[in-house]
């Protein structure tokens, strides 16, 4: 394309009007530029360093599926099968439980303006006949299972003013209740950090 080139006169003195232009287009990119991905650096998520010595610690349950680390964000989820925390239709941290819980206990503690929520689900079966004088419905379960988990973490150091326990019972589902695969994965414990709005 050829530009005509019309002085201009500025303060007395003539500037070629495509001198300008040069200039003006100078500091500009073509479109294709602006659609162009920014380079890759280290993105900063949220508490990367956590996600990072999560995944390091509860390596061999991720392996497993027993355990799935989700960074999200503006919260960090840590996702534990029901199986390995409880006894099947039970309430108590178990043995494996306890190993898996003291591998988490580090990246909980000290943590300054965040709260730690330990979130109990169940499938969408009904309590047993067994239990049901202690829990009624999946509802009193899944809230004896969260506040079981957090007395853990308080005796391994985890601040007491930063747990939250929650009960969701059976009605958050992940998976289909109709198969027994469904069902596992929908009895679970969710433990997340995110920031507190804690007064």
């Amino acid at each position: 394309m050829k530009l005509d080139v019309i002085p201009v006169k500025t303060m007395g003195s003539k500037l070629p009007l495509v001198l300008m232009v040069v200039l003006l287009l100078a500091g500009c990119g073509t479109q294709q530029q602006y659609q162009q991905p920014l380079p890759q650096g280290e993105p900063v998520f949220y508490m990367n360093d956590t996600y990072q010595d999560l995944n390091k610690s509860l390596g061999a349950e991720i392996k497993g599926d027993q355990v799935q680390v989700k960074q999200l964000k503006n919260r960090i989820q840590v996702t534990v099968a029901d199986e390995i925390l409880f006894s099947e239709g039970g309430w108590e941290v178990g043995p494996h439980g306890i190993e898996v819980l003291n591998k988490v206990s580090p990246s909980l503690r000290g943590l300054n303006g965040k709260r730690v929520l330990v979130q109990g689900f169940t499938d969408s079966l009904p309590v047993t006949a067994t239990l049901r004088a202690r829990f009624p419905t999946n509802w009193e379960l899944s809230a004896n299972r969260a506040t079981n988990v957090i007395r853990h973490l308080q005796t391994l150091g985890v601040d007491p003013s930063t747990l939250v326990a929650e009960a969701f019972g059976q009605y958050h589902p992940i998976a289909s209740n109709e198969t027994p695969e469904g069902r596992r994965k929908n009895r679970r414990i969710n433990i997340v950090i995110e920031d507190s709005d804690f007064q």
